[in-house]
Order: structure tokens, then C-alpha cells, then sequence
């Protein structure tokens, strides 16, 4: 399985890259910015992607969404939770952040325990709110792409109109019964695993096991 990171946009947002194999179909999960850059990752590759991936609607995660699918001519994915804050500039943040900001059409809705065949590689997403209503994690076998809800030795923040702090404990508590080996590849920053965030992050001791 590849998985390639591009750090994306102002705020240097973590936009992967997956596929099963070389030469294969693959996701984009959250092009934040830098259309012209994921393209050319993409050809380096040579990988044809099927399908976009938001883990929520904020558009350091979401900026290159029209352009990447109206080169592609595929579909974007993101939870029927998040389509209002996507659309929103104040919501979406792309007025806080001075980012230019276009409607996104056509979306794909994700549900939870819903799972995205990509060429034999399974994504099973997993319903994650807490930094946004509609956030969503998505696990392929041993990894998980938790966007905003898990950082290494943090989390998302929760001071946003659809944050819930109450909701991303529960969230926390959710992705706590995956493997302590799973490696979690966040919306911003080094990749961690499980086992190390339930050890050291203190956000997991709040946490009512």
C-alpha cells in the first residue's frame, strides 16, 4: 500500500495520497491547496485517482476540491453532516483565513461503517465528530486518517460553531478500541499510532473508559 503525504496550503495541511499499488487507481484524502502540486505527485506516481475524501469541511482540507475534481472528473466524498459547513465561507473558515472560496457541488455523501472499495484496499469510514458535526476518520487495515480529531499529543479544536468537546471525547473513546500498533496519519503534523496517543496524550486520560 502507498501512502504519500504532501503538506498543502497556509496552514500546511497533511493531504494523502493512497493506493494499493504502483500504476493503480488511488484517493486524494483532503487536498487543502496546491492543486497544481498533488497533480504532479499523482503523475510521479502514476497514479489515476477515483475519488476525493474530505474528513471535513474546512477548507484548509478542502481548497483544491473543484479543481482536482474537474481535472479528474471524479467524485468528492465528505459526511451529509458536513455539506452546510463546506459550503459556508464563515463556517468553512475560508473568511477567518482570507482563502477564496467556491461553491462545492455534486458531493457524495459518507456514512459511518460505510466502506470505499479502492482497487482491493478497503476504507471504512468512521464517524468521528467533535472538531466538526460531520467529521470523519477513514481506516485502510492497519492505518487511520483521523483529519482534525487526533493529533500526535493532541487533538482538533473545539471552539467552532459544529465543535463539540463532549463529542470528540467520544470520538477519542471510539478509535481507543483500534489497535495500540494502528498508525494514525492526522490533518497536521508527524504521524503517531494509537498506542502512543492513549499513553501519552493527555486528552485521552478525560476520556470515561
Amino acid at each position: 500500500m502507498i501512502v504519500e503525504k504532501i503538506e498543502v496550503g497556509a496552514l500546511e495541511t497533511n493531504c494523502y495520497i493512497i493506493a494499493p499499488s504502483a500504476n493503480s487507481e488511488a484517493a486524494i484524502i483532503d487536498p487543502g491547496g496546491d492543486a497544481q502540486l498533488i497533480s504532479q505527485r499523482l503523475q510521479q506516481l502514476k497514479l489515476k485517482p477515483r475519488f476525493i475524501i474530505n474528513t471535513h469541511g474546512h477548507i484548509d482540507h478542502t481548497g483544491a476540491d473543484n479543481k482536482l475534481a474537474s481535472l479528474y472528473d471524479i467524485p468528492i466524498y465528505i459526511s451529509s453532516d458536513d455539506t452546510g459547513v463546506l459550503n459556508d465561507p464563515t463556517d468553512n473558515l475560508a473568511l477567518l483565513l482570507g482563502e477564496k472560496y467556491e461553491e462545492v457541488k455534486d458531493l457524495k455523501q459518507l456514512k459511518d461503517g460505510q466502506v470505499l472499495d479502492l482497487g482491493g484496499l478497503k476504507l471504512e469510514v468512521l464517524s468521528t465528530p467533535g472538531h466538526t458535526k460531520g467529521s470523519v476518520s477513514i481506516l485502510v487495515d492497519d492505518k487511520l486518517f483521523s483529519g482534525d480529531l487526533l493529533f500526535r499529543g493532541s487533538v482538533g479544536r473545539t471552539d467552532f460553531p459544529s465543535s463539540s468537546y463532549k463529542e470528540l471525547l467520544e470520538s477519542l473513546k471510539k478509535i481507543s478500541d483500534l489497535s495500540d500498533e494502528v498508525t494514525v496519519y492526522p490533518g497536521h503534523g508527524p504521524s503517531t499510532t494509537i498506542g502512543e496517543e492513549k499513553a501519552n496524550n493527555m486528552f485521552f486520560r478525560e476520556i470515561n473508559y
